[in-house]
């Protein structure tokens, strides 16, 4: 019992521990905080890459793609049909996209992706990506009466709406055809005063009228006339032109979906701004197969957008229908109708195992012609990127709780000077060494758990706060904490597990523990005589 007592009263009055007590107060909070930014960021981005790779992907090592992608799924099932939910076609080729804002054309180079609409989204997470919910129900290249998302359905909290996006679809269409159509006849009507306008100055001035240089009834001597002038304002108009005219408010050319960051850009206010919504017609500029190739462009109408919320891809993809693309770029073959594709995306069931599937593939197709990569093969590099990154931090930052243990050891073997006496007295009294060296570890072990518990305390409020943390610093600083453009996401990315916070706060009892051990086997082993003739 005066072991505990002796150690209640250390505690509350050895202010010099204090300081040992925040660096391991600081330690753990620090651990805690970066372990579950780390581990948020690393979910979330297999999260997303996941959505946008399957589980397997079975690619071409060519541009021009494999054909007949059918006899291809049905060798794929023969050789791993167990394991295998869902197969999707794809074609995926690097272009250009051009659309109008501002009376400006905008060029952007992106990453096309042609997709079949009836699989699409049971081979990979696209769908749930989407701004319209009947989309992320079932993917479909048909522009939508409206309905889109006017606040973000991916938002874990109150998110700012995106008011441009409340008429997107046929009503936004309908309404920027009728200005098309307005602007169109202004301009056929000034036309038109000009036109007129020119026919009085043709009256007034004989010499503009082509009947006046007439060869048949000017002299053969006389000097040659100057040029007509031509008639400036007009215009030939082929027969049945009218006829063929593609009326944008009842019509829609082939759909195409586009990614966020392609058509909009955000503003300090944390507003979207959209360039570019469902209904607009933008145009995709993509090389043909064949040698050389030749560069194609495809008039098509956006009928959604795409945010993963990572940067990457929602600047970069834009999805198109499979079949129109397949026929821009000339994969069909004239005779049956049988296209290539780039790439096949796999889904497989719940319990498969990505790489025995893809080990099964590679022994059954040749790697000359075929790349078989399991989504974590294709971003290797960034997850195993991620992985060292968390490592070595944890290291760094346990040296923090490691210097703390340190600061215990000097602090224990001065306090082990300092009371002598008081070790002495306790021996005379009938204190066993055992006792004594239960005092300084029990003090130790008081450090830690105080420390500790504090830290986890504050790491775990950190981590609940944290985005509310960051707009404090950047409303302090005047600068983004977190770029988006540089992290990928919107918000900082946090999931607290519970087994790494316990693995923290024990190793941080366990080391104030182990730096008091010294301290307590030289108090334990004093002499109680030469304790009380100290000083």
């Amino acid at each position: 019992m005066y072991r505990l007592l002796l150690c209640w009263r250390y505690l509350r009055t050895r202010y010099i521990a204090l300081a040992s007590v925040i660096s391991v107060t600081l330690g753990v909070a620090t651990m805690i905080v970066v372990n579950s930014v780390m581990m948020g960021f690393t979910q979330e981005m297999q999260s997303r890459i996941h959505g946008i790779l399957s589980d397997v992907t079975f690619e071409s090592r060519s541009l021009e793609g494999f054909h007949d992608p059918d006899r291809h799924i049905a060798l794929i099932r023969k050789a791993a049909g167990q394991y295998i939910e869902a197969i999707s076609p794809t074609v995926m080729v690097p272009g250009m996209i051009t659309f109008e804002y501002g009376g400006n054309s905008i060029t952007h180079p992106v990453q096309i992706v042609g997709v079949d609409a009836a699989t699409a989204g049971l081979a990979a997470d696209l769908t749930q990506y989407l701004q319209h919910p009947d989309n992320r129900g079932q993917l479909s290249f048909d522009l939508h009466e409206g309905g889109y998302d006017v606040v973000d359905h991916q938002a874990n909290g109150p998110a700012q709406p995106r008011e441009q996006l409340r008429i997107a679809g046929w009503e936004y269409r309908r309404r920027h055809a009728e200005y098309q159509r307005r602007w169109r006849e202004e301009q056929a009507r000034q036309a038109a005063l000009a036109q007129q306008a020119y026919a009085e100055q043709v009256e007034g001035d004989p010499a503009l009228d082509p009947a006046a240089t007439d060869p048949a009834t000017t002299d053969e001597t006389a000097a040659p006339a100057e040029p007509t002038p031509q008639n400036p304002f007009a215009t030939a108009q082929p027969e049945g032109a009218e006829a063929n005219i593609f009326d944008p408010g009842r019509e829609t050319h082939d759909g195409i979906i586009l990614g966020m960051s392609i058509v909009s850009f955000r503003s300090s206010d944390s507003r979207d701004h959209f360039l570019n919504v469902p209904g607009d017609d933008v145009s995709l500029t993509f090389p043909t197969v064949g040698s050389p190739p030749r560069a194609v462009s495809l008039p098509l109408t956006v009928v959604d957008l795409y945010e993963s919320k990572m940067s990457e891809y929602d600047s970069s993809l834009v999805f198109v229908p499979l079949r129109a693309l397949q026929e821009s770029r000339g994969m069909l073959d004239p005779s049956t109708g049988i296209g290539n594709v780039t790439a096949l995306q796999i889904k497989l069931k719940r319990d498969a195992d990505g790489p025995v599937v893809r080990d099964l593939l590679r022994r059954a197709f040749p790697e000359q012609v075929y790349g078989i990569y399991t989504w974590r093969d294709k971003q290797g590099p960034l997850l195993q990127a991620a992985q060292l990154e968390t490592r070595i931090l944890n290291v760094l930052l346990f040296l923090i709780i490691a210097v703390a243990g340190f600061g215990i050891l000097a602090i224990f073997f001065m306090i082990v000077v300092e009371k002598t006496r008081d070790v002495g007295i306790l021996k005379a009294l009938g204190a066993s060494s055992g006792g004594v060296m239960g005092i300084f570890l029990g003090y130790g072990m008081s450090l830690g758990l105080v420390g500790s518990g504090a830290g986890a305390v504050i790491g775990l409020l950190f981590v609940i706060y944290i985005n509310e943390i960051a707009d404090v610093f950047a409303w302090l600083t005047g600068s983004e904490v977190f770029d988006p453009s540089i992290y990928y996401f919107y918000k900082i990315p946090a999931i607290v597990d519970p087994v790494t916070v316990a693995w923290i706060v024990a190793g941080a009892v366990a080391i104030a523990i182990l730096a008091s051990v010294l301290p307590a086997r030289r108090a334990a082993r004093l002499n109680p005589v030469e304790a009380l003739r100290y000083e």
